[in-house]
């Protein structure tokens, strides 16, 4: 059965497209010119820009500059699309043209249609017009950075709660295994003993000030160029519609929000994408480090660390029965290393700017989005089926703790570098501990033995005993 058709025009000349679509001419040619990757706009980005055109409507109405007939049909649709009722009728490809014109003119079609309906029209006749209403005063040269900003802005808010998370069930286990003492470990070799739990503090910590970083390049994204039109200027604007418009968008969208102290710059420069690309890069490079950590500290279960237990999720092999792996911490460095990658992509793309604007906006925006996107999904689940679930193998670990060769650095105030050095070679050759060597030689008294041991001794800044001082004295 033929599909019925619609005529519209634009510059370009006429064109058939879908009766029943909400998008018009120019989404049609774009989605012809741009077959890349099947992969459409995120819904945030979309409910973004409904946002944005929802705020202009209501500054341009509130100035007399579009009558409120077809201003207040404008507001309904915007809404209509911030809300996300027509995502089906957003399908320009995520790699386009430049500046994002395609995705821009797919929202004012959107709109436009919507408010003739609205207004008792048939779609295509557009009694409320693309440019002429749904973008006065605008330009996809201001509303593309600024729907581009506040759609990270919407999709971090996401992200924060399960970073949180992450950070808090960390803190958790840093406490809950404060007691388990093994081995430390630098170069891959044999370090000083530490805690299990000070290991787990220090991941917990590291996630806190990734969340702070992120929260510190995000604010970079709150000043806007709306209002700049074309080349930051604010030709066809109204004097007061740059103010008024950023702060309905700030009310409406519950995000804070202030005019660009440069209008000019801020069609320029993308660097604030490239702050929080970057805030978000070294979050992944944080999780790679830990998610590579925990995959190696539960190495085994016979011929590896296995000092922590990760919770059995699921078969591990097609070929070796009874095989578990590390899934979610190679998931975590997985969906990492594609952030990694989105980073570089979001560089080059801010750094591709030309005069008075950078025209490599809809890749930023999607790699953002997509790193914001998956990092929150893989937070959330790395830490409640992965981190949450983690046990000490107390056994493995304090038997770590007493053989690691690094023991003998707790000597060293007792009977000096040289002498400590001895025992080492000779339990590296003999298979025997530090302490045991050092009883033999009568090097040190039990009591100091004892003391030497103690966990908190072992592993804080305390000062050497009151005996190694007196000895100190004899030399």
């Amino acid at each position: 059965m033929s599909t019925a058709m619609r005529q519209e025009k634009d510059s370009i000349g006429l064109k058939e497209i879908p009766a029943r679509v909400y998008y018009g001419v120019q989404t049609a040619r774009a989605v012809e010119n741009y077959p890349i990757s099947g992969m459409r706009a995120h819904p945030t980005l979309i409910r973004a820009f409904g946002l944005v055109k929802k705020a202009a409507a209501m500054a341009n109405k509130d100035l007399g500059v579009v009558d409120a007939k077809r201003a207040d049909a404008i507001i309904q649709a915007a809404s209509e699309v911030a809300d996300g009722k027509w995502n089906n009728e957003f399908v320009v490809d995520v790699f386009q043209a430049g500046a994002g014109v395609s995705f821009h003119m797919n929202t004012n079609e959107v709109i436009a249609n919507r408010a003739t309906e609205l207004l008792g029209g048939k779609l295509g006749e557009y009694l409320v017009h693309p440019n002429d209403h749904v973008n006065y005063g605008q330009s996809t040269n201001d509303i593309f950075p600024t729907g581009m900003r506040l759609g990270a802005l919407l999709e971090m808010e996401k992200l924060y709660p399960v970073l949180e998370h992450l950070a808090t069930a960390l803190e958790s286990k840093g406490k809950e295994f404060d007691k388990v003492m093994k081995s430390g470990r630098t170069h891959m070799q044999d370090a000083v003993p530490i805690r299990l739990g000070q290991e787990f503090a220090a991941y917990g910590l590291a996630i806190r000030k990734c969340i702070a970083s992120i929260r510190s390049a995000a604010d970079e994204l709150r000043e806007l160029g709306l209002g700049g039109s074309a080349v930051g200027t604010g030709i066809n604007t109204h004097p007061d519609y740059r103010v008024k418009a950023i702060k309905v968008l700030s009310e409406i969208s519950k995000q804070r929000l202030s005019p660009a102290a440069d209008m000019r710059w801020a069609m320029q420069s993308n660097w604030p994408m490239a702050e929080v690309s970057s805030a978000l890069r070294n979050l992944a490079l944080e999780i790679i480090r830990i998610s590579n950590d925990l995959r190696m500290i539960s190495s085994g279960p016979n011929t590896g660390f296995a000092e922590v237990n990760l919770p059995a999720l699921q078969p591990g092999s097609s070929i070796m029965p009874g095989k578990i792996n590390p899934v979610m911490p190679e998931l975590a460095a997985m969906v990492s290393f594609q952030v990694v990658g989105n980073d570089v992509s979001v560089a080059l793309a801010v750094q591709a700017g030309q005069l008075e604007l950078n025209v490599m906006m809809p890749t930023m925006s999607y790699n953002v989005m997509q790193s914001i996107l998956i990092l929150t999904n893989m937070v959330q689940v790395f830490t409640d089926r992965c981190v949450a679930g983690l046990t000490a193998n107390e056994a493995r670990c304090n038997f770590y703790a007493q053989a690691t060769v690094s023991l003998a650095t707790a000597l060293n105030p007792y009977i000096g570098y040289a002498k400590a050095a001895e025992i080492v070679k000779e339990s590296v050759a003999t298979g025997r501990s530090i302490i045991d060597i050092a009883r033999e030689k009568k090097l040190l008294s039990e009591a100091e033995i004892a003391e030497i041991l103690d966990p908190v001794r072992m592993t804080e800044p305390v000062m050497p005993l009151a005996s190694a001082k007196a000895r100190d004295k004899k030399v």
